[in-house]
């Protein structure tokens, strides 16, 4: 079995997600976004989509890049 890099967990279907150089094993995709999907510097929600960006800066929402102040978002959807 395979040990989960969040939780811990023995689990026997756990997987593996390669993420530039490193390579992680999680149990769950819960486990897989809590570790990796980034926060929202706003309210704090991990960013499971594609969100809006200004700079280096990735926010949920428009909502929540306007009450942080940027003025000049990017989304990357098509």
């Amino acid at each position: 079995m395979a040990k989960c890099d969040q939780c811990g967990n023995d689990y026997d279907k756990a997987f593996q997600v390669n993420l530039g150089n490193e390579i992680y094993t999680f149990d769950s995709f819960e486990c897989a976004i809590q570790k990796l999907a980034p926060a929202c510097p706003n309210c704090g929600v991990r960013i499971i989509g594609h969100g809006v960006e200004q700079g280096d800066i990735i926010y949920c929402c428009a909502h929540c890049a306007e009450q942080e102040g940027a003025d000049a978002l990017t989304d990357r959807a098509p």
